[in-house]
């Protein structure tokens, strides 16, 4: 499958993205994009995206950035360069929206802010991802992911529910860049429908600190009305070759517990006759669930417990995720190749009855797009792509 492998059925198959994005958050809004049929141009430093160099690597090639930036073409350019400048001028009104993830002020000293590109193409659906949002005063401070999980109070959070830790986690996951990418590709579907209302587009300033912000419902009331019991925590509770998560939270669940762990005397025991009880007691519980569990493995347990209703999940490793039947069934994996063999990557979390939701089989060398882009969109000559590539402007 190529990046032009998109059809009618696709919810966005007339829509076209100039992508200035780098690393995560903007990828990963983009690529959610692609996956339901927009044509997206990935514009490259002559470098490249980062991710590209990072590992997973096999023959030179990044599992982790084909990850990121499948079904989307590359054009890499040095948009220093007024004569490549020009060309982005020109490429602006052939397309619907641009997306870009550089500290605020950056794309505004490349000539490519919203108020330079709209003025060309009015209908354009211009977004900013960054750390702090375009205004205030932390505007312009440098932020990545871990930056902002700490800046959120998102770590502390976790610090606070750890007992016993004296430091918050450490962390390889990046939430803020996937919440912040998928708050970006929300917002931009918002603005292509009010669009059509309107005729008009408009600039979206994606905040990642405000994402994450707003990931933490509980946290942000209790913040201003604190001194209330401690919420239930769902801790994991050890088995005999691993852990399990254990949440029986609604009335029922709790009854189904007891019916699953043969604790019929749970139900009269005046720790756990209410809500409020269990609330109060709610360690005490995982405490009495855990004997049952630690005697069982985690395999078993699960059974068990899914059996008789309760909400459950054992632990396991990314591996083991992967060849879930649940996931195949779904269809919830694409397998791609980008050159250095085939891998699997998620696809979005949701299907839709009429609309194809799949991430793309095609992942761009840097630059391979760029000049046959150009020769189709602006006319640009043969002779014009070689004098920008000998500049060093053009890959």
């Amino acid at each position: 499958m190529s990046a032009d492998s998109v059809s009618s059925s696709d919810a966005l198959h007339d829509v076209r993205v100039l992508d200035f994005t780098t690393v995560m958050a903007g990828p990963f809004a983009t690529r959610m994009m692609a996956d339901l049929g927009a044509e997206v141009v990935k514009i490259e430093s002559l470098e490249g995206d980062q991710v590209r160099a990072r590992p997973p690597m096999r023959d030179g090639r990044s599992a982790y950035f084909g990850h990121l930036n499948a079904g989307k073409r590359s054009l890499a350019c040095n948009l220093k360069s007024p004569e490549i400048k020009e060309l982005i001028y020109g490429l602006i009104s052939r397309f619907d929206v641009v997306v870009e993830n550089f500290r605020p002020g950056v794309m505004a000293r490349f000539g490519l802010d919203y108020t330079t590109l709209s003025a060309l193409n009015p209908r354009l659906i211009y977004c900013s991802i960054s750390g702090y949002g375009q205004e205030g005063p932390k505007a312009h401070f440098p932020a990545y992911a871990p930056v902002i999980h700490a800046a959120s109070g998102f770590d502390m959070v976790n610090l606070h529910y750890q007992d016993g830790a004296d430091r918050p986690a450490t962390s390889g996951i990046f939430v803020a860049d996937v919440l912040g990418g998928t708050h970006a590709f929300g917002a931009i579907q918002a603005a292509l429908y009010q669009r059509e209302k309107t005729g008009k587009g408009q600039y979206i300033d994606v905040s990642m600190l405000e994402a994450m912000l707003g990931m933490l419902v509980f946290e942000t009331q209790e913040a201003q009305f604190p001194g209330g019991a401690r919420r239930p925590l769902y801790t994991p509770l050890r088995t005999s070759d691993g852990f399990i998560m254990v949440a029986p939270t609604s009335p029922r669940n709790f009854e189904q517990l007891s019916e699953a762990t043969e604790n019929p005397e749970w139900i009269n025991d005046l720790r756990f006759l209410t809500n409020a009880d269990r609330n109060a007691n709610w360690a005490v519980l995982l405490q009495l669930t855990e004997q049952w569990t630690s005697q069982r493995s985690a395999q078993e347990a699960e059974e068990i417990l899914s059996a008789h209703g309760v909400p459950c999940a054992r632990y396991r490793e990314m591996a083991e995720v992967l060849k879930d039947p649940q996931l195949e069934a779904r269809g919830a994996l694409t397998r791609i190749d980008d050159g250095a063999g085939g891998f699997n990557v998620p696809n979005p979390p949701f299907h839709m009855s009429s609309s194809r939701v799949q991430a793309r089989d095609y992942v761009a060398g840097l630059g391979e797009d760029g000049a046959r882009l150009l020769q189709r969109e602006l006319g640009v000559t043969a002779d014009v792509i070689e004098k920008l590539k000998q500049a060093g402007d053009l890959v």
